[in-house]
């Protein structure tokens, strides 16, 4: 298949699955699933390894936020819907591990791409893509709020990223996506105030 009809499938679904999840929508996930296989042949099409290993995982953490939206425990109810997860937020502590995190882990694994995969264009900047965009989706999974700053930077380094292999579609999408973040961290805010 043809790189750009790659580049424009994997946006059009990216696209929805985002605008979905800052709606609250569990519809967000099955489009989720097809985003992630999408993703899998652009990086592979594209030599951006760190970001092609990571649709597994993504697959793994979709599945898991699936799960936790719909079947949230009694006392994770939200007060719009029982049958919904609320929006909750990290603690300070928290927010500080979870950038310590994807600090210390983005260096190792730049390190670990530089030498596995020397035909990784940019290494370092792959792998802090990477673990913004696994935390960013693990936040998402337990519905913190806090995910939709980690998408934000998500998003602004994915714009660095794919302009510098030369997509032409994602830095647009990633540019929408940032639109799609700041409203959704606004919403998120209203949610968790009203214990939605």
């Amino acid at each position: 298949m043809n790189g750009w009809v790659i580049d424009l499938v994997a946006s059009v679904l990216g696209l929805t699955c985002v605008f979905l999840a800052g709606r609250n929508s569990k519809y967000n996930f099955w489009v989720g699933y097809l985003y992630t296989a999408a993703l899998f042949l652009l990086f592979w099409d594209r030599s951006l390894y760190a970001n092609l290993l990571l649709q597994p995982i993504s697959l793994g953490i979709n599945i898991l936020g699936h799960y936790r939206w719909t079947h949230p425990r009694l006392d994770e109810r939200s007060a719009e819907d029982e049958t919904a997860l609320k929006v909750t937020m990290l603690g300070w502590g928290e927010r500080a591990l979870a950038v310590g995190t994807v600090l210390v882990t983005a260096f190792l694994w730049g390190w670990v791409l530089d030498r596995l995969f020397p035909a990784d264009p940019h290494p370092y900047l792959d792998a802090v893509v990477t673990m913004l965009i696994l935390m960013a989706q693990f936040l998402s999974a337990l519905k913190k709020w806090d995910c939709w700053v980690a998408w934000l930077m998500v998003n602004i380094t994915q714009i660095i990223l794919h302009l510098s292999v030369g997509n032409f579609f994602m830095p647009i999408v990633c540019g929408l996506y940032l639109v799609n973040g700041c409203w959704s961290l606004y919403s998120w805010m209203k949610r968790y105030k009203n214990n939605g």
